[in-house]
């Protein structure tokens, strides 16, 4: 199965390699099928293993099997002394995408929306304009917005993480905050993931339905399926039992349980759920829309939203198509319906074997941008285990140590900065030992300079970018390394043109 990822920051490039360490861990049955226990043991070993050399607190995973829960179980060794059990619940990052999806299928089977209809027509407000004046304006379709394909750029998404506005007009005024970023290509042409598409699908759901978005995914979506435990509220979460959510810094989780959330961002990211409540919803998605007696989509449009629309790219590499909230993966022996959610502090994956009636679904309580490597990898592998398929080894689990490595970078550099220093001072008491001036020149002057000039930028760069925000919550680790060695370059800038400067105009 072909890894996926579609958050890439560019000035962030990883290529340390170092051996990975097992952390402690254990593993806790919640509930699960006697008769069928031992299927999973191989599964939940797999699962375990990983997350013990990923030093993550806790997490939790559960397996469908045509209408029924046929397995669950807990991990946790940082959740303040207890594992979660399959009623804890989550966050779930993106994973809520499909949900605002379903909520807009609803809407249309009840001849509310119409996919093919402009977003002005729920949305007066809703203009774009291409962000090159030499392309024309094209109206964007609901449908778009669905298979993200609308022409809407990834930034303003991401940025809107950074957007703590917690009003009670907070989804709209995000809205049109990402409207005003105008298109950053045609609509139509081109999939580009991007938060700000379902954000707007949200307003189209309050819109077109008359209720707030939290509301109709309660009554309509959660009240349906028997999600008990699943809200739209962090404190209604918090009551409710909510893990700790964990930020992992250099490889090591950090308890944030009073991080803010980006309530303008909540149709496209910040539903929160458990296992239990994800089964059933993963049922639903299974057989048709039903769940129990619960009817919440018709099978045709549950079949629609699975369908692939969009073809994702990568690099200009093929990697799998995009239906409506939901990537669908050929690349296997069996098609494979799935998503991932990442929140600065949690983790979720949904994974669907639609031709075995199986699916899957693992919440972790902690993240880091890159740790989505490795966490949809392993999610990725449980469906392989899952279709009878042999997982792609998950090259990402020495993240832990790669980042801790990182650590070593503002170290050397102030130790060359030393060892720079003490030759600079010999050369000034004692000229004869100073390398003619094209040397000076050529090795010891223009290279060090160029590359404290290029690492000054890139911190300057990253705290004047609109994704610092963003940076800082997904990966505030690497963005402390960063401008450490800014500053660090920004000193050694200073020190040697001070030093350097009577030596090049006196050295021949």
């Amino acid at each position: 199965m072909k890894f996926l990822n579609l958050f890439i920051i560019p000035f962030v490039v990883l290529t340390l390699a170092c051996s990975p360490l097992a952390a402690s861990g254990s593993a806790q049955p919640v509930r699960a099928a006697a008769s069928e226990a031992d299927d999973f043991t191989a599964i939940d070993a797999f699962i375990v293993d990983q997350l013990d050399t990923l030093n993550v607190p806790g997490a939790s995973w559960a397996i469908v099997t045509g209408d029924q829960i046929v397995h669950t179980q807990s991990y946790g060794s940082g959740m303040k002394g207890q594992a979660p059990t399959a009623q804890t619940p989550f966050f779930i990052g993106s994973l809520t995408k499909s949900f605002t999806a379903l909520a807009v299928m609803q809407l249309v089977e009840a001849g509310r929306v119409d996919l093919d209809a402009p977003v002005q027509r729920y949305l007066p407000w809703f203009a774009l304009a291409g962000e090159d004046t030499s392309m024309p304006a094209e109206p964007v379709s609901v449908r778009q917005l669905l298979y993200q394909t609308s022409g809407l750029s990834q930034i303003p998404g991401m940025r809107g993480l950074g957007n703590f506005y917690d009003g009670p007009d907070a989804i709209e005024q995000l809205g049109r905050v990402q409207a005003r970023d105008g298109l950053a290509r045609p609509a139509g042409t081109v999939f580009e993931y991007s938060n700000s598409n379902y954000n707007l699908l949200g307003l189209i759901v309050e819109a077109a339905s008359g209720e707030t978005y939290s509301n109709y995914v309660q009554n309509h979506i959660f009240e349906p399926l028997d999600m008990q435990h699943s809200s739209t509220s962090k404190a209604a979460a918090k009551q409710d039992g909510l893990a700790v959510g964990h930020m992992m810094v250099f490889g090591l989780p950090l308890a944030v349980p009073n991080l803010p959330v980006p309530v303008g961002s909540l149709p496209s990211g910040q539903l929160i759920s458990n296992t239990e409540d994800m089964a059933h919803y993963l049922i639903a998605q299974l057989n048709g829309g039903r769940y129990g007696a619960a009817q919440v989509l018709s099978a045709e449009g549950i079949k629609e939203m699975h369908t692939p629309a969009a073809e994702v790219y990568m690099f200009g590499e093929r990697m799998s198509d995009y239906g409506m909230g939901w990537y669908v993966d050929n690349s296997g022996e069996e098609e494979v319906v799935m998503h991932w959610g990442e929140t600065p502090d949690y983790f979720g994956y949904l994974g669907m074997l639609p031709e075995q009636q199986r699916g899957v679904v693992l919440l972790v309580n902690a993240d880091q941008h890159f740790y989505t490597y490795p966490l949809l990898d392993l999610g990725n592998g449980v469906a392989d285990l899952l279709a009878g398929e042999e997982p792609v080894k998950n090259t990402w689990l020495v993240l832990p140590w790669v980042l801790r490595a990182l650590l070593l970078l503002p170290v050397l550099q102030i130790v060359g900065m030393q060892a720079a220093q003490r030759r600079l001072k010999r050369w000034q008491t004692d000229p004869a030992a100073r390398p003619g001036r094209t040397k000076l020149w050529l090795l010891h002057f223009l290279p060090p300079m160029l590359l404290n000039l290029i690492i000054v930028a890139l911190g300057v760069g990253l705290s004047a970018s609109g994704l610092f925000k963003f940076s800082l919550l997904f990966m505030g680790d690497l963005v402390a390394i960063i401008l450490m060695c800014a500053a660090l370059a920004a000193v050694g800038l200073v020190l040697r043109t001070r030093m350097m400067i009577p030596m090049l105009k006196t050295s021949r």
